[in-house]
């Protein structure tokens, strides 16, 4: 009986690491990750995390003529992790977005800069089908809309003089407030969105040029 048990206990455990090898095995090489629906449950899968809606960054440098210059990518070109998508686009939080920008400022010749701009660009995911496959399946032609968020005002100097939301959780805190049973219940009890919505005004830094004032209203919609 205690070899039986002993035998059962090294076939579980030999079966358990078999399983997550074959699983990691699966999801390094793509080897019929998606053949049948238990694979699922052993390959390393992010559907749950993934959103409705395409997400792309412009940093954009606005120079004192008033001229805009494309900082990302730079003139040596983009580092592009996976596909044909530039790693710009991957920080959705803008973590990196600061150093991206003033990399290019140090290592290009331009005119003094005014202010720079990140700005968030989304569209929803199914006008990325193309025209035949959106023609079969819906019936209305496609419409694309996209929409443009300033994101971040970053002065010459590196610093950050306003941070917004995403585009999405500003969305998703209209809704809310255009809804007046959630208000009702918001006041009533604690609030169940545990976001910071606005934006955060960071005190105003010294600029290249004394002249010239930094102005913070975005070139694109909101």
């Amino acid at each position: 009986m205690r070899l039986f048990k002993r035998g059962l206990t090294y076939l579980t455990i030999t079966g358990y690491v078999g399983i997550l090898l074959f699983g990691i095995f699966c999801h390094t090489f793509s080897f019929r990750t998606g053949s049948h629906p238990g694979m699922y449950y052993i390959v390393w899968d992010m559907f749950c995390g993934w959103s409705a809606y395409s997400i792309r960054t412009h940093i954009i440098g606005e120079g004192i003529s008033g001229k805009y210059y494309e900082l990302a990518p730079g003139p040596w070109g983009e580092y592009k992790p996976y596909g044909s998508l530039g790693r710009r686009h991957y920080d959705t939080t803008g973590d990196a977005w600061l150093r991206i920008a003033m990399n290019t400022l140090d290592k290009t010749e331009h005119e003094p800069m005014l202010r720079i701009l990140c700005i968030e660009e989304a569209w929803c995911k199914k006008y990325n089908l193309p025209d035949m496959v959106w023609d079969r399946r819906y019936e209305q032609p496609k419409d694309f809309q996209n929409y443009y968020r300033l994101r971040k005002v970053i002065t010459p100097e590196g610093v950050i003089a306003q941070s917004y939301v995403p585009w999405l959780t500003r969305q998703r805190y209209l809704q809310v407030n255009d809804n007046p049973r959630l208000i009702a219940d918001m006041n009533r009890g604690r609030p169940f969105f545990a976001a910071t919505v606005g934006s955060h005004v960071e005190p105003p830094s010294p600029q290249h040029d004394p002249d010239v004032p930094i102005h913070l209203a975005s070139p694109v919609g909101n």
